[in-house]
Formats: structure tokens, sequence, C-alpha cells
């Protein structure tokens, strides 16, 4: 039995599977409670307080990413709309649990339909109803080992991060559900575990429990009771390339020298141990949102001193590039709230909610400027014109931040990059809002996961007018979307003209040695090839062509 889903963090896994299934009953359609009204509203506050309190305490023990994410649930879990909803629906006659399942539900709804990171978030709401539903009925939710046997292959419809958070890499050895997509948080737990996954999986929970499962995490392939052959065939190669893969180190750099410096993708501070170990020159995207994101006031100037200066004590001499709170519409803020929006992902979000919000601009930049070496380099995200170039370019010269830069996410940014450009010191291609802007495809949704292939020619050509236009202005042009983790695609970026390429730092060993393993030349003919094709699998094909150097590498 062989399944097939998206690949979100690369390897093999291979064990005994354990299907995590959640069976919290819906409360009765119309259940009503007996007593009073206040009485039952304190019980539903009480459980939802719980609920927060147990999310936030998880979070602290997880700490890194985890910590981020669960403190971010455990205030959805105290929603003052949520919670008004809440009491509203008891106040009508129906029991806490139901009145809780309704609340949630819809809201839950609204979020599903807003496609993008709030969509993807349905899925916690989910769980914390579903928490709090349980407590209220005085029923355990089921759970993960606590003392497992041997590591296992969790598979599950999703994971929530209150599930994920505690795992550990010598418990399990791949994760595998049916939801999800790339930008998931099974995908973000997984990559950051350094856990092979495989998202978007149909059928993966119907895998009987117990039996021993393979996972691939690059090809997006799930074997079910593979043949032990198979299995050892698998591990040794994956070995081989780790090892093989090992013995590329240095800068970034073609076969022929030319440089293109590979530097890395956090969330934070805690994730720049893994940025070191890995041989990251720098840091090419800091997402300072996770700063803010967990909070009822933003982060203080100290605080985010201490964050950005952690980064530039880490790498001296290399380059650190932080982007501006990308919060908004579809990442909310507590301390920022922002009206209700049909579409979050076309919304009022990065530079758009700057603007709106200088006091929160004025002391993030003023903490970027009271660290400020020359390495730093501070861009803008969801920037749509010149216009918006120049003020954000202005507002960082006032504040004595002097090298500033803008994220090419927006495909009217890319048909315009020499306006754009001329207006700031670098520019940075996202990837993947490029991608999900460029097709009009949720880069969450997996109906669409094929408009949403890194490699479709369309994508590279909107690339390929960015790099143009910057080598005309002498001007750098990074790309520090997920698309440079496929090595292969990492040398077709170089060949366009990419000068930097930034990552989640698991894929920098695989790109460093498919770059170094071909000349510039080698890499614009494959660049060239790829963008002449009609479809993504044919333009990688193509490329793949030119690059005889992957195959060797088992890349």
């Amino acid at each position: 039995m062989n399944l097939r889903g998206v690949g979100v963090s690369p390897g093999i896994g291979h064990g005994p599977s354990f299907v995590l299934t959640v069976s919290v009953p819906e409360p009765p359609e119309g259940a009503t409670y007996t007593g009073e009204a206040e009485q039952e509203k304190e019980r539903a506050m009480v459980a939802l307080q719980q609920v927060a309190g147990e999310l936030e305490a998880r979070g602290n023990q997880a700490g890194g990413e985890a910590e981020e994410i669960l403190k971010a649930q455990a205030l959805m879990a105290e929603d003052p709309g949520l919670v008004v909803k809440v009491r509203s629906l008891i106040d009508r006659g129906l029991a806490a649990p139901r009145a809780v399942f309704e609340a949630f539900s819809k809201y839950r709804d609204v979020l599903a339909g807003s496609g993008g990171y709030l969509g993807e978030r349905a899925a916690d709401l989910s769980d914390i109803r579903d928490r709090v539903i349980a407590l209220l009925y005085g029923q355990a939710l089921p759970g993960l080992p606590v003392a497992p046997e041997e590591p296992y292959v969790l598979v599950a419809r999703d994971l929530a991060p209150a599930d994920t958070a505690l795992l550990s890499r010598d418990d399990v050895v791949a994760f595998v559900t049916e939801e999800g997509g790339p930008t998931s948080h099974t995908a973000i737990m997984a990559r950051s575990m350094g856990v092979p996954a495989v998202v978007a999986c149909p059928g993966a929970t119907r895998i009987p429990p117990g039996v021993e499962v393979m996972v691939d995490g690059t090809s997006g392939e799930v074997r079910v009771a593979p043949e032990e052959a198979d299995v050892a065939d698998a591990v040794g190669a994956a070995s081989a390339r780790q090892a093989a893969l090992a013995t590329w180190t240095g800068p970034g750099a073609t076969a022929d020298g030319h440089p293109v410096p590979l530097l890395a993708n956090i969330g934070g501070p805690a994730e720049i141990d893994a940025a070191l170990a890995a041989g990251a020159e720098g840091i090419g995207l800091y997402r300072t949102e996770f700063l803010f994101l967990d909070r009822a006031e933003p982060p203080s100037i100290e605080e985010q001193e201490r964050a950005y200066r952690a980064a530039l004590d880490a790498f001296p001499g290399g380059r650190v590039v932080v982007r501006t709170l990308d919060g908004g519409a579809d990442k909310p803020l507590r301390f920022l709230p922002t009206p209700a929006e049909q579409n979050p992902a076309l919304g009022e979000r990065g530079l758009r909610l700057f603007r709106r919000a200088p006091e929160v601009m004025d002391v993030q930049l003023r903490a970027l400027a009271t660290v400020a070496v020359p390495e730093l380099q501070v861009m803008a995200p969801m920037v749509a014109t010149a216009e918006e170039a120049t003020w954000f370019a202005r507002e960082c010269a006032d504040k004595g931040l002097l090298d500033v830069g803008v994220m090419i996410e927006i495909p009217a940014a890319a048909l315009r990059a020499a306006d754009v450009i001329s207006q700031v010191d670098f520019v940075s291609v996202g990837t993947n809002d490029l991608s999900q802007y460029a097709f009009a495809a949720d880069r969450g949704l997996g109906a669409v996961s094929g408009l949403h292939d890194p490699w479709q020619p369309g994508l590279l050509d909107l690339v390929a007018l960015v790099a143009e236009a910057a080598s005309r202005a002498g001007k750098p042009c990074g790309v520090c979307g997920e698309a440079a983790a496929d090595a292969a695609l990492a040398c077709v970026l170089a060949g366009l003209g990419a000068s930097t390429l930034s990552m989640a730092p698991s894929a920098l060993a695989g790109v460093r040695a498919g770059l170094a393993a071909h000349t510039l030349e080698q890499c614009r003919t494959a660049a060239q090839a790829a963008r002449a094709q009609p479809s993504a699998a044919d333009a990688r094909a193509a490329a793949r062509v030119h690059l005889p150097g992957l195959a060797r590498l088992g890349l």
C-alpha cells in the first residue's frame, strides 16, 4: 500500500505507525442547562481559561518556535470576540459545551474560508474547541505515547501544536497528515525538529496502527508495510547522500568560483544555533513577527534590541537581513486589531499596516538603528509600488538605517522592479507569496498545490525580471523564499541572477553541494531551459539535463 502527499521536510523516516485520533463528541444540537445562566457562563469561562493556561505552560516548556505558536493559541482560547459569543449563546439557553462548539465552529469556518495563514489557523481553533468541550464533559483527550517502546511514525488527520510541541526526535521519526500544507504547523515543527514529514496525504488515517511505515519527506511518498530490503536501500541511499553533502564546506559558490552566499531563514534567537551549525553565512530573512504575535502589548525597544543583537553577534562579518513586522490581516496582532476582511491575504498587512501604526514602526526602526552595524540590512514586506519603497527608505534613513531594501512578493512590484529598485539598496524575492499572488493559488491549499510549484515557468519569469532589473541598477537581488531550498532550483536561481539564497538551515548542505558541482554558465543554461518550458514538471526536467552533478550527489 503506497500513499502520496506533499513532502514538506526532507529525509527518510520509518517505524511503526501511531495513528492519532481525536473523538470528542459534538454536543447535541439545542442542548440546554439547568440552573442559573451566570453559573453556566462561569463554567465555560473557567474551562477556556484552563485550556489557555495549559497551552501557555506547554509553550514555556517547549521553548523556541513552538513556544510562539502555543502562546498564540492560548490567546485564541481567550479571544474577546469568542468569549462574548459563548456568553451570548448561554444567555439564549444553550449549555456551555454546545455554546463553545457553535461559537468556535462559526469562527473556524470564517478562518477556513480566508485561506493562507488564517486558513491554516482554523485547525488550531478546532483543537482548542475540542479541549474545552472535553474539559466541560470531564473527558480526557486522546494523547501521544508518554514512554514509547520504540520510535514511531505519527499519523493524524492534522496535528495541533499542543500535540507536537514537546515531541522529540528520539520518539518520532516522521509525521504524516491528511490535512495541512507547506506552511502548516506540522510542516513548521517537522522542519525545526529535522524530522521527515508528508502532509496533504489522502487516506493516511486509514493506515493500521502499529504497521511499519516508511516516509519520504522529499518525494511525498508514504509506503505502508514496505519490504525490509526497500527500507534498507532507502536509508542507505539517504545516509550516503548526507555523507557526500558533508564533504562540501565553505562559502556558497559555483564550481568556477562565482560567489552565491547561502543564508538562513529564522524566526527568532532560538533558531540561530541551527543556522550556525548548518554553515549559514548569515541571516537572509529574520521574521520579526514572531516577536510580536503572542502578546497583548508590542515588545519593548530593549527586548527587540536584544533579539536583533543576538543575530548580529552570531554572524560578525556576515550579512543579517531583518524583515520589519509582517503582521496585520493574515497574522492578527492582539495589540493592533484590524477590521474584519473578506480576504486577509489581500488585506492590510506588512508595510500597509506599518504605515497605519507609526508608533509600532518607530519603536522597531529605533531598536534596529541602536544595534546597527555594517552587516545589518533592513527590508519591508508587502511592497507593491515604488512610492511605498520610497516612503519606507525615507523612514529608515530618518532613523539612521542606511542599508534598506524591500521584499518582492507582489507581481506588480516584480513587473515594475526597475522603479522599485531605484528607491532602495537591495531587494529580496519572496517566492512563497509571489507564487501565491501570481497564480491566485492559496499556498496552504492542497487542491491548488500544483499551481504553487516554484518551478512554474511564470514564476521563474518574474524572478528573472527582478534579477535583471537589479543587475542593471548594480544592486543585490536575493531570494528568501523556500524555493531556494531545492538544490536544482537554487542553481537555476543563481543562473537567473540571484546574488544570495536564503532557506531553512536544514537545506543549506544540499544547496551548497549542488552549486559547487556546476559552473555559473551551466546554471544560466539550466535557467534558460527551464523558462522555455510550458509546465513546472517540464521546467524541472529540462533544468536537470544541464545540471548533471545533482544526480551524482543524489539530489
